[in-house]
């Protein structure tokens, strides 16, 4: 099994390459569009600021790519809010796979944004994650969010009710870091990788 890391100026994918490799995968890491569109499954990473990384991903033609790949997509973190219509993070148009907007978290009662550190997840309806996965603790770090929506999959709160993992068509996501959730995090990637 091909599964490809899309390539870009994302921070986090070492981690997702150590999640993969204790699962027994070799990934590809690459912005090969011909790799990316034969591989079995792509990982879309992120770990960054919105606006910057999407100018990123156009200058690599990467924004047009993404929507149109047939197969299993998993984006993660910042891949998840960059496959929704727009983010308040820079006024940025993303790339509108998921029907809304992702949205800063607005501190209330002493609360601290970013969210940042391990959070209780629960699943919503079934689908990817709900396989050995009902209700977990996930590693989250991040300061917009993505409401509730038909496409969630798993919420979260923190503040308020939040997307922790969506779905739609070929393309999944989570807010969470699973490549960093320990064993329930690894069971997502596994998860996501048996599909």
């Amino acid at each position: 099994m091909e599964i490809a890391i899309i390539k870009y100026n994302a921070g986090n994918t070492q981690s997702v390459i150590y999640a993969l490799e204790r699962l027994g995968i070799n990934p590809l890491l690459t912005n090969d569009f011909e790799i990316i569109q034969k591989a079995d499954k792509v990982i879309f990473p992120g770990v960054g600021e919105a606006s910057t990384t999407m100018k990123h991903l156009k200058e690599l033609g990467m924004d047009v790519l993404i929507p149109r790949l047939k197969q299993p997509v998993l984006g993660i973190c910042l891949g998840m809010q960059l496959m929704c219509e727009y983010s308040e993070e820079g006024n940025t148009t993303c790339m509108g796979i998921f029907n809304t907007d992702v949205k800063k978290f607005q501190p209330q009662n002493g609360e601290k944004v970013p969210h940042m550190g391990w959070n209780n997840i629960t699943t919503i309806r079934e689908s990817w994650t709900a396989d050995n996965i009902i209700s977990a603790d996930m590693y989250f770090v991040h300061s917009y969010y993505v409401p509730v929506t038909p496409d969630s999959v798993a919420t979260c709160n923190y503040i308020e009710n939040f997307s922790a993992a969506m779905a739609k068509d070929n393309f999944y996501a989570t807010q969470f870091h699973p490549e960093k959730s320990a064993k329930q995090g690894q069971q997502i990637i596994k998860n996501f990788i048996e599909l």
